[in-house]
């Protein structure tokens, strides 16, 4: 494993925006990525198809990059009879991404929910706890250096993950929310608030927290207003669509330029914003263009 002399948060003392990567989903179905496909055993399979993910988004400039692992844990996974590989899986995604990063790149595991609810009596805490332990260990020998939980929507289910990494791991531990806009304001499927989001996942442990997916970079800079009112000092990390998704005959597009991407990370950031990235719809040319904003290169 390669170490990496500052963790997140020291790099984020010196007051200094970091960026992330963008989509990874998008290339992965341009390279041939069938509906129904596990998009995480091309870790395995296709693992040159993944290194070239990693390799452009470190090639466009990113201070850290994800991990192709997003549903790799054990309940995601048993939908493609795969959930006895959830180590190797795992560890491959890490190790491709450990390889593009060097050694003065962060990698983040990335760890999503299981699409298990524990209000419905369908799994238990101890389940769900065992299955992000499962995965975070394989994503730490991997080589990762933090994990991002991420794409949450509902709070028991975050704060499990979270515990799990902390008393597994020695990670970092990123936590982020999706967000669905209403008439009064922003709250996920489950009716969490931002505010409620960060104090509930900060008394769980984590170390950076923030929203990512289900919105464009512009109503983003709304939901980090908010997340900085509940905690001043907290690192905010934020991964953007590209816009608002449109859908004509079957397919999804972003509409967001890298140009309109980059004017909207600028007022993310001075709402309080620490790490700036994408989601849905995301390139290496809107991290390009974030990074030229940002640093005016």
């Amino acid at each position: 494993m390669v170490m990496i002399m500052k963790t997140l948060k020291e790099k984020l003392e010196l007051k200094k925006p970091l960026v992330s990567d963008g989509a990874w989903g998008t290339f992965l179905q341009k390279q041939g990525l069938q509906p129904g496909e596990c998009p995480e055993l091309w870790c395995v399979t296709r693992p040159d198809v993944v290194r070239n993910i990693a390799d452009s988004y470190i090639a466009a400039g990113s201070d850290m990059i994800e991990t192709n692992s997003f549903g790799a844990n054990r309940f995601k996974l048993k939908y493609f009879n795969l959930e006895n590989r959830v180590s190797e899986i795992n560890e491959s995604a890490a190790a491709i991404s450990r390889k593009s990063a060097g050694a003065d790149k962060h990698v983040l595991g990335s760890m999503g929910p299981t699409g298990k609810i524990l209000l419905m009596g369908d799994v238990s805490e101890e389940e769900l706890y065992d299955a992000f332990s499962e995965q975070a260990k394989a994503l730490e020998r991997g080589g990762v250096d933090a994990c991002c939980v991420e794409t949450m929507t509902a709070l028991d289910e975050a704060t499990l993950a979270i515990r799990a990494v902390k008393e597994n791991t020695k990670l970092e531990v990123i936590c982020t929310f999706t967000f669905d806009k209403n008439a009064k304001s922003f709250a996920t499927i489950m009716g969490v608030t931002p505010a409620e989001m960060t104090r509930t996942i900060l008394e769980a442990g984590a170390d950076i927290v923030g929203t990512n997916c289900g919105n464009g970079m512009e109503d983003m800079t709304a939901i980090v207003k908010q997340i900085r009112a509940e905690s001043s000092e907290t690192p905010i990390l934020v991964h953007a669509n590209a816009g608002r998704p449109i859908v004509e005959n079957n397919v999804t597009t972003f509409p967001e330029t890298p140009e309109e991407m980059a004017r909207h990370a600028l007022e993310t950031v001075k709402a309080g914003a620490d790490i700036i990235g994408g989601c849905c719809g995301t390139t290496p040319e809107h991290i390009k263009s974030i990074i030229k904003a940002l640093r005016g290169k």
